[in-house]
């Protein structure tokens, strides 16, 4: 049983993940992963990779793009990196990913299912049928370049896969999961998402079943020169298998513009964790905030963190609020604060591990600190996006900015900087 889950339109980028926002994205990923997986459960986890909107805030509270195409490829590397030394204890995989890593999934499933003992040869079929779906029965102009494919021990399996138009520089990224699932060429999808790019040919929806079978039937009764026979007579003519009134997936579309604007981020939620930190960070980080300098912001992140592991679908309309968290690459909403960033892994690393030892206290902090925030989310008020975005590219330096530009210097060199470009414009 599996179904398409959602999918979302991405602008396309080109580019890559720097080693040092990489390495530190494996580590962050797997140990939310390891976090939620404590808390919900292995299937749970499975269930939030399946969905758009969760997995896109996911890549942003990690420093990656927050509206890019990039996002796919560098969480599914980021969990195949950081989930390898875990597989064991936590029963997950991580297979496939971009390009001829893709081509390697149905070999992975099959040395995966011979070691843990379930069919991997049955899922490398479904990983070729889940790619087959989105390259062929659905046409929607976008070719297949990624697919990730995280199986659990028991079977249950995620496919996360992009294909990208090059004509309209846009990426579309589906979303399936073998819960729920009947049929891989009936109505598969639990989610689709992507701009209205005129009429496309989807050959899975359920008003399609006679097309499918009529199909079948003509290469059956006439074979395969009757049926371009037939393809001529009808050409010009065009049949829509997909009404424009067949029911919506979960459906994510990210715009182009690099910059977080305030239309992108619900306020009020960043405001509760920005009080959040305020109020329960002395509480329950006391000793995180006696490191100079950083305890304080290292527990706003922690509080978007928070809501990644424990926040409900609703939640994640908005996912450019999740790159305030730890920035982006790119220096968008603000270059990556180093410092912060390794200091949230530092927390997460020490809550799991004191969990995994029958200490859930420090785990059972970062819940305080969500259900604080959606508790105040709806008195608090705080500053406007651009004034904080601000603040936080003034503490840059302090905070170990950096991005693919390099490292954020000094307020007195920076402005000396912009003085001296200013001078020879």
């Amino acid at each position: 049983m599996a179904r398409r889950a959602g999918s979302a339109d991405l602008p396309l980028h080109n580019g890559r993940v720097p080693v040092w926002l990489a390495q530190r994205m494996a580590k962050l990923g797997a140990v939310i992963a390891e976090a939620i997986i404590l808390h919900y459960g292995r299937d749970e986890f499975l269930q939030r990779l399946a969905h758009p909107f969760w997995f896109q805030s996911f890549g942003a509270v990690m420093g990656m793009d927050w509206h890019s195409s990039g996002i796919t490829t560098s969480v599914i590397g980021a969990l195949k990196r950081g989930l390898a030394p875990r597989a064991g204890e936590l029963g997950l995989h991580v297979c496939g990913g971009r390009g001829t890593h893709s081509r390697q999934t149905p070999h992975e499933l099959v040395a995966i299912g011979q070691r843990i003992g379930f069919d991997g040869d049955a899922l490398a079929k479904a990983s070729r049928l889940v790619a087959k779906v989105d390259s062929a029965a659905v046409q929607d102009g976008f070719d297949l370049y990624l697919h990730g494919f995280i199986v659990a021990d028991d079977a249950k399996w995620v496919v996360v896969q992009q294909g990208m138009n090059g004509d309209t520089r846009t990426a579309r990224r589906y979303h399936w999961q073998s819960e729920g699932l009947a049929s891989f060429v009936d109505a598969p999808h639990a989610a689709i998402d992507g701009e209205n790019q005129g009429m496309i040919v989807n050959l899975t929806d359920h008003r399609a079943a006679p097309s499918r079978a009529r199909q079948l039937d003509l290469l059956k009764d006439l074979g395969p020169d009757r049926v371009v026979d037939e393809i001529a007579r009808i050409e010009g003519k065009a049949i829509d298998v997909a009404p424009p009134e067949a029911p919506l997936l979960p459906h994510l579309v990210m715009p182009a513009h690099h910059d977080v604007r305030p239309s992108d981020v619900i306020l009020r939620r960043l405001h509760g964790a920005l009080a959040a930190a305020a109020d329960r960070g002395p509480d329950d980080f006391a000793e995180l905030l006696l490191v100079p300098g950083v305890g304080a912001r290292t527990v706003r992140s922690l509080a978007m963190v928070a809501e990644v592991v424990h926040g409900a679908p609703c939640r994640f309309a908005d996912p450019a609020r999740f790159s305030l968290a730890h920035g982006g690459k790119d220096r968008h909403p603000y270059p990556v604060p180093t410092k912060v960033y390794d200091q949230t892994i530092a927390v997460l690393k020490a809550a799991v591990n004191q969990a995994k030892l029958g200490n859930d206290e420090r785990l059972a902090a970062l819940k305080r600190l969500d259900t604080q925030a959606r508790q105040l989310e709806r008195v608090v008020t705080g500053p406007s996006l651009p004034a904080h975005i601000a603040e936080e590219f003034e503490r840059s330096h302090d905070y170990g900015g950096r991005s693919v530009f390099g490292w954020e210097p000094a307020p007195d060199a920076r402005d000396k900087a912009r003085s001296t470009r200013q001078a020879h414009e």
